[in-house]
């Protein structure tokens, strides 16, 4: 491998991923397998998990898996009890996440609370544990919260999700001013329309055309653009990287209003 490219290893490190039984998240857990690290796969059901695993073991990685409800200050202490039986991690990539779509006069009491309680107060019950063990530790780490384009655009239809990911924007700029000192660098990943399982259908209905017309790029994401941001935030090549927000989105947030 090129010089170049050693910084963006993390070669034995622990690194835990949050909401990694779909989606964004199992990308995230295989990508930094590929790239040495040892991976702690989380999430409320473990066993919704084994693929994932499998998929590294067999790839000749390392992974398990963890039970974690991120909304639980007990479920995110137990969890990283149990992680440290690899050790304190090394780097955590906060990727749980949830959205109730409704017209903002249908959302309910219920709908704000899960929303907010998964995106948000989940966001940071794990990033302040994690980086309390980290300090204990005396090493420092990296953080990575994955917000959204709607942290700082808005959308109909899913208010409590964009006003949950506006705050995991502001609580990254606010722990990495306290976090600085102890070494440990926290920033959001704000990825726009990223094609996966969960929403292909969507975004390939006439509906997501329309969609998709207003991005400057014309074209939505596929999970494989995150790559680059992810390593770089996760890794030592973004070592002197800390509060920033960095969108991945085909210059949707910079589009015509």
């Amino acid at each position: 491998m090129s010089d170049a490219l050693t910084p963006f290893r993390l070669d034995g490190r622990v690194v835990l991923v949050t909401g990694a039984s779909s989606g964004l998240g199992q990308h995230f857990a295989r990508l930094l397998a590929s790239v040495g690290a040892r991976i702690a796969v989380a999430a409320r059901r473990a066993d919704k998990l084994q693929g994932v695993v499998d998929d590294i073991a067999a790839a000749g990685g390392e992974a398990r898996a963890f039970t974690l409800d991120v909304t639980d200050a007990a479920s995110v202490r137990a969890c990283l009890d149990a992680v440290g039986a690899w050790g304190v991690p090394d780097v955590v990539i906060n990727n749980a996440g949830i959205t109730v779509t409704r017209p903002l006069l249908e959302q309910t009491e219920e709908d704000f609370d899960q929303v907010l309680d998964t995106n948000l107060k989940g966001c940071w019950l794990v990033a302040t544990e994690a980086a309390r063990r980290m300090v204990a530790a005396g090493k420092g780490g990296a953080i990575v919260n994955v917000a959204s384009i709607l942290g700082e655009r808005v959308a109909g239809g899913v208010a409590p999700y964009a006003i949950s990911k506006a705050g995991v924007v502001q609580a990254t700029k606010a722990m990495a001013l306290e976090l600085a000192r102890h070494r440990i660098r926290v920033n959001a990943l704000l990825p726009g329309y990223v094609v996966t399982d969960l929403n292909r259908d969507f975004l390939t209905s006439e509906a997501g055309d329309k969609l998709r017309s207003r991005i400057p790029s014309r074209r939505f994401g596929e999970l494989t653009d995150l790559d680059g941001p992810l390593l770089l935030l996760a890794s030592d090549a973004g070592a002197a990287m800390s509060g920033a927000t960095v969108a991945v989105d085909g210059a949707h947030l910079v589009s015509s209003l």
